[in-house]
């Protein structure tokens, strides 16, 4: 009664301060501190949203990623925060990384772990730029060291080429198997057989692997088990790797179609019908879909009607894939030419003439396109204006039908001389290379700091850094070592 009496006499203002006073001294009534992240897991420069309970009531916050503090907070009444942004550090490295949130007055607080990944989902992005813009580990000053991890033997020629996501490599080969195997290890964790030879590159999007076999069918596969979700039959083989945007499957059949199937179930959304096989694998961008055809001709069409909106025609079959950036269209073609093309109407810019025909699919970074040649050259050439800045020399006159890969200043691709090798992107200097025992049809895939790539000896490779030289995520944090930014504010 006597408090009651107590809190009675105060006016408004006095018992707000009351108020605020007690919650204060009884913070630990409000619980111990929890926060919640906006994602999991993501690539470097991902922005995370941090939201927190169990704080002291006006308490700050500092919200550290490892041990750098990168934002203050402010909780409410209630001991609670939502939504403040923090960015994964460029330079955060695969692995398991650790956000903390401590108050500033103590160090009262808690951590929840982000994992940061730099995956490679498809044959590459919906753009098909083929280049992985997060990878940090590998780089021209170590790519020498490379080494190899692991290899594992299929039973055929593997020209598909991996993609990597969740930690699992994905790949096709002529055995009719589409294999999942643990990027780590290479151990097998499943494999599906399909009718006949899975050239075609897979795609992993939203726990769903995407295959395109020579039986006809496209396959939908459930990423952790491999069962089959749904199939589609074209009217032929399908070469052609599978794009997914906006939850429609766009692909490529030697039937001469281009297909649109819904993601979730298989059905056909349209085709449009090409003159000629269709090996060229769509890129797809702001709502139109680019595709090369054995027809000679470069088409873009409409991605929700499929609907022709351009095509332009070069002097053979293009069985290369397009790339995409900044309005301009990228492809090769069989005769022997790499065209840039302006995206919106399709009118040719420049083309470069190699000494033969040009499969391989072209990359795009930082203003350079580089593709390879069956004339056995790698090229670089700059993107505004087709001007050669270098050309690399595979060690024979043997076809180059691997596309090439750009990560963090380094170009890799698979020879006819049955090598990989990794250059130089400025330079076209040879940084390092590894002789299989086939010939390398297949395209790398960079993620994580490997290098992963097939062979036509059969077998699937995983090159690393070698042990003590490669970068470890940062261990787990001590709150009470975490220093605080006195000029966050």
């Amino acid at each position: 009664m006597t408090d009651m009496k107590f809190f009675s006499t105060l006016d408004g203002k006095q018992f707000c301060r009351v108020s605020i006073t007690i919650l204060l001294l009884a913070g630990f009534c409000f619980g111990q501190p929890v926060i919640s992240l906006s994602r999991s897991q993501g690539p470097p420069t991902t922005s995370l949203r941090v939201s927190g309970s169990g704080f002291q009531p006006l308490a700050e916050i500092d919200i550290y990623f490892d041990t750098q503090d990168e934002a203050l907070a402010k909780a409410d009444a209630s001991g609670s925060f939502s939504k403040v942004v923090i960015p994964v550090p460029a330079s955060a490295v695969p692995g398991t990384h650790w956000v903390s949130a401590v108050g500033r007055s103590g160090h009262a607080g808690t951590q929840a772990k982000v994992l940061v990944l730099t995956e490679w989902r498809e044959f590459h992005r919906q753009n098909m730029q083929r280049r992985n813009p997060f990878e940090n580990v590998l780089s021209i000053k170590n790519a020498g060291s490379l080494g190899l991890k692991w290899s594992f033997t299929t039973g055929g020629e593997v020209r598909s080429a991996p993609v990597v996501a969740g930690g699992v490599v994905y790949v096709g080969s002529d055995d009719n198997n589409a294999y999942a195997l643990r990027a780590s290890t290479g151990a097998k964790l499943w494999s599906f057989t399909a009718g006949n030879f899975v050239d075609s590159s897979l795609a992993v999007v939203n726990g769903v692997v995407y295959v395109g076999s020579y039986d006809g069918k496209v396959y939908a596969l459930n990423a952790s088990t491999g069962a089959m979700l749904w199939s589609y039959s074209t009217g032929s083989l399908v070469g052609a790797a599978p794009t997914v945007a906006n939850g429609v499957v766009y692909i490529g059949s030697l039937d001469g179609n281009v297909y649109a199937l819904n993601a979730s179930s298989g059905a056909k959304l349209w085709s449009y019908l090409t003159g000629d096989s269709v090996y060229s694998s769509p890129a797809v961008e702001n709502g139109v879909v680019y595709v090369g055809s054995g027809d000679f001709n470069v088409y873009a069409l409409q991605a929700d009607t499929g609907a022709k909106l351009w095509s332009y025609r070069t002097g053979a079959f293009v069985t290369s894939s397009p790339a995409l950036a900044n309005g301009v269209l990228y492809i090769g073609s069989e005769d022997s030419k790499l065209y840039a093309l302006q995206a919106s109407t399709g009118n040719l810019l420049w083309s470069y003439t190699t000494g033969l025909s040009v499969d391989s699919s072209p990359a795009v970074a930082n203003g350079v396109v580089y593709v390879g040649s069956q004339d056995g050259y790698v090229y670089a050439l700059n993107a505004r204006t087709g001007s050669r800045l270098w050309k690399f020399f595979s060690g024979d006159h043997v076809l180059v039908i691997s596309s090439p890969v750009v990560a963090n200043g380094v170009v890799y691709i698979g020879t006819g001389t049955d090598r990989v090798d990794a250059v130089n992107a400025r330079t076209g200097a040879q940084l390092w290379s590894y002789l299989t025992g086939g010939q390398v049809f297949s395209s790398p895939a960079v993620a994580d700091g490997v290098v992963y790539i097939g062979s036509n000896d059969g077998n699937v490779y995983a090159f690393s850094l070698k042990h003590g030289q490669e970068q470890i995520a940062a261990k787990r944090p001590d709150l009470k070592m975490l220093r605080p930014d006195p000029n966050l504010k």
